[in-house]
């Protein structure tokens, strides 16, 4: 079974501070909770990992909306990412968390990531899966 191409050329990582789950608290402010937003021909599409359940949804916007000042507006830190060609192996086995959906969907397989902090260290130290200006 052949695997059809990615659609999403780039996205965003955005961290937030909400949380309702009081042992959230004990992560870094700010960095709490992670989701992913993918660039589609027609808009965004974001997944939001929860605890209960996930949420897909489609914002249907012009290329000249930019989703990332938007979300710095509301507060939230965006991480700009491409999709990168990952390697074919199977993923590390981890507990299902808001920051494994989104090591799956970029393809990242550092087991020590865990946090959404290290998550964001992580994409600022590899720097492998940034979005720079010659990516767009």
């Amino acid at each position: 079974m052949s695997v059809p191409p990615a659609e999403w050329t780039h996205g965003l990582v955005v961290f937030a501070d909400a949380t309702e789950l009081w042992w959230l608290r004990l992560l870094k402010r700010g960095f709490r909770h992670c989701f992913v937003a993918l660039a589609c021909p027609s808009g965004w599409v974001v997944v939001d990992p929860l605890s209960h359940r996930t949420a897909i949804a489609h914002f249907p916007v012009s290329k000249e909306f930019d989703l990332a000042a938007w979300y710095r507006l509301h507060g939230l830190e965006v991480v700009a990412v491409k999709n990168i060609a990952t390697h074919r192996r199977v993923a590390p086995f981890a507990m299902c968390s808001c920051v494994e959906t989104v090591k799956r969907i970029l393809g990242i397989h550092a087991r020590s990531v865990l946090t959404p902090w290290q998550l964001y260290g992580h994409l600022n130290k590899t720097r492998k899966y940034r979005l720079t200006e010659g990516d767009m």
